[in-house]
């Protein structure tokens, strides 16, 4: 008998980090328009890249491998809970049969991780269920941001960049200073 592959079944991206990391930055999983570039937050009403952007002082529609590097190099790793998943379409409550990343993995490989960001309510969700274990952990705090997704549009990008900003300051802070409103490095 042969398998049949549900078309439906999407998949998660690798893990973008690097030693030293402070922040991890998770989404639930890649909706279609990412799937179909093979990079995260590809839809262009994502406003994922924007923030990041303005956070860092680059531009968010520079070459991918050097978005992703300018991540790294600011302490912000990069990932999704679901490692894979059947969903029609790509909105995140039509997620089901979902197996997880092994997120505790990434943490014991990048201790200094001291802040988990989750993007959106379904992340914070699937984090929860997967691995409440990760909430006793002292050293890490977790917070559920808004999501940058199109579908969230309850707040403006305004609304979610003062949120984002105040969650990841205070922890990037330490290997950085404030220049012009952005985080620079530090010398």
């Amino acid at each position: 008998m042969q398998k049949t592959v549900d078309a439906n079944r999407k998949f998660s991206f690798p893990a973008v980090w690097r030693e030293g990391c402070r922040v991890l930055i998770l989404g639930s999983l890649p909706g279609d328009e990412s799937l179909r570039q093979a990079r995260y937050y590809a839809h262009p009403r994502n406003v994922f890249w924007r923030l990041m952007g303005d956070l860092f002082g680059f531009d968010p529609v520079a070459d991918y491998s050097m978005l992703l590097s300018r991540l790294k190099t600011g302490g912000v790793a990069l990932w999704d809970v679901v490692a894979d998943g059947c969903r029609e379409g790509s909105l995140d409550q039509h997620i089901e049969g979902e197996r997880p990343n092994d997120i505790p993995w990434l943490l014991d490989k990048c201790p200094t991780i001291a802040l988990i960001c989750c993007n959106g309510t379904a992340s914070h969700r699937f984090l929860r269920k997967y691995f409440p274990e990760i909430w006793q952990r002292e050293s890490i705090r977790i917070s559920r941001l808004p999501s940058t997704s199109p579908a969230a549009a309850r707040l403006s990008y305004e609304e979610k960049r003062r949120i984002w900003f105040d969650e990841l300051f205070p922890v990037l802070r330490g290997d950085f200073i404030m220049t012009h409103g952005r985080i620079a490095e530090g010398k």
